[in-house]
């Protein structure tokens, strides 16, 4: 379903990135494992849409996505891609539900129907009751699940997770880890996670070793 090949990355002179190679099944979760520093988030980023690589390929779907630019590569990415920071990144104005449906409502999609699909993942989520309450009013975890309704709400190809539960107690993580598990099982979504966290990597379909801006290793 995604496929890249030889995907490069410079920040300035410093090459972040060597080559990476990466092909990913439709309803796998994939875990990218390593050291800080090894390129973990940055390949998370260019497999995303969210910075450009200096050279290879990326394809989503047989959807060339480096070939995209500006309004369609936007519309693309928020139809078709999810993504879950670290730090919730939930917009702090807005109530838990309004939070998840954002990408529904860019998309221009029926208000009605985008607020029933945003009201039936919170409730996937254990969150329903939190529907009108705001970010601050809200745990870490329930941030953190929030932001992951949020990228699941236009049923993406797939979502990309940059250590979700990095930010999360040990008792919160794994809570967190086993609902991204149960979520595989009931909508059938892929997901791409970079983690350090060996129980969350240990739940995963495929664990890879980044290593020095290269995918060195995959193992069960």
């Amino acid at each position: 379903m995604l496929i890249a090949q030889g995907l490069i990355k410079y920040y300035g002179n410093f090459q972040v990135l060597k080559g990476v190679d990466l092909a990913v099944r439709p309803g796998e979760i994939v875990a990218i494992m390593g050291a800080s520093g090894a390129g973990k988030s940055t390949l998370l980023h260019l497999l995303a849409t969210l910075d450009k690589p200096d050279g290879g390929t990326l394809r989503l779907r047989d959807n060339d996505l480096l070939t995209m630019r500006g309004d369609q590569l936007a519309k693309f990415r928020n139809q078709y891609i999810g993504f879950v920071f670290q730090f919730h990144n939930l917009l702090p104005e807005f109530t838990a539900l309004e939070n998840v449906c954002m990408p529904g409502y860019i998309g221009g999609f029926d208000l009605q129907r985008v607020e029933a699909r945003g009201k039936e993942l919170l409730a996937l989520l254990d969150l329903e009751a939190r529907a009108y309450y705001k970010p601050s009013s809200l745990s870490g975890g329930e941030k953190q699940r929030v932001a992951v309704a949020r990228a699941l709400m236009n049923n993406p190809y797939v979502v990309f997770a940059d250590e979700p539960s990095g930010s999360l107690d040990s008792k919160t993580a794994a809570y967190l880890h086993d609902l991204l598990l149960d979520l595989r099982k009931k909508l059938g979504n892929t997901f791409i996670i970079a983690t350090h966290n060996p129980m969350l990597a240990n739940l995963a379909d495929r664990k890879l070793l980044m290593e020095d801006g290269r995918l060195v290793e995959s193992f069960q």
